[in-house]
């Protein structure tokens, strides 16, 4: 596995992996890996021949009152499960690399991004564009995996590589979850022991919704109940919860096509995210 730390060594590697035949796939990280990294990892193993993972915790993408500073970084047990797992190399950038002295553009993407995470987070799906747009043009890769469990967050890279002709086919993968139902989320080690088996209550919760839905019932009434069962189990703020179409990311009143129920909510000082088809 080769590990690039400057984009020339980036290309130069890229350039070798092509040499050799098969196609590049690209599966961007923030680090702090877990089995839902790995599951991605596993996914790209199969839509192409080369895998590369991408290290990089994104300054740009965090308020000014998140967690950049605390966000968990762990590279030499990341690069020894993306051996183990067959990572042909990783793509693992300082700051200063990604945005050098003078650096003065940014990415936005609008639509898909006017409200959710858009509204809660100001300027995160401006980061997010920006470091991915940049990501795309430095591996230049033909397919890039991402999770389903940040779905506005797919979505819009959907949209991003669509409208900028990248030429890169975006593939989203289903949410790995832990035997209880929780996402797994490198944000999930902040919890306390009481906090994680609270936590588990999200999945139950947007399950049970999902099912009343299915069945009928009123989506106002629906969503009405299910934040007040989120609420007892100690979720506050409840940053969203709403129930949306599974394309566009509009508020769906009455179901009548595939939608997306998708939340967020402090547990403590933990913000957790998830969503569920519908």
């Amino acid at each position: 596995m080769q590990i690039a730390r400057t984009v020339s060594c980036l290309r130069a590697a890229i350039a070798d992996l092509r040499r050799t035949g098969g196609r590049v796939v690209l599966v961007p990280t923030m680090g702090a890996l877990h089995d839902g990294h790995l599951a991605l990892v596993n996914a790209a193993a199969m839509r192409a021949e080369h895998v590369v993972v991408s290290i990089f915790v994104n300054p740009r993408q965090f308020g000014p009152n998140e967690d950049y500073a605390d966000y968990p970084r762990q590279e030499q047990t990341d690069l020894r499960l993306l051996e183990d797992a067959g990572v042909s190399l990783v793509w693992a950038p300082s700051v200063e690399t990604m945005y050098p002295a003078g650096y003065a553009t940014s990415v936005s993407v609008s639509g898909v991004t006017r409200d959710l995470d858009g509204a809660t987070r100001p300027g995160h799906f401006e980061g997010v564009a920006t470091v991915v747009l940049k990501l795309f043009n430095q591996v230049r890769p033909d397919v890039a995996i991402f999770g389903e469990k940040d779905f506005q967050q797919l979505a819009m890279v959907r949209r991003l590589a669509h409208d900028l002709d990248t030429g890169v086919e975006v593939v989203g993968c289903p949410t790995d979850r832990a035997e209880d139902g929780l996402a797994l989320s490198s944000r999930n080690a902040y919890l306390s022991p009481d906090q994680r088996i609270n936590a588990a209550t999200i999945p139950r919760v947007l399950g049970a919704a999902a099912e009343s839905l299915r069945m009928g019932e009123p989506v106002s009434q629906t969503l009405l109940t299910a934040k007040s069962r989120l609420e007892q189990a100690g979720f506050s703020p409840i940053d969203y919860l709403d129930l949306r179409d599974a394309a566009t990311l509009e508020p769906v009143d009455i179901l009548l096509s595939p939608a997306r129920l998708m939340v967020a909510a402090w547990l403590g000082t933990t913000r957790l995210i998830d969503n569920m088809a519908v």
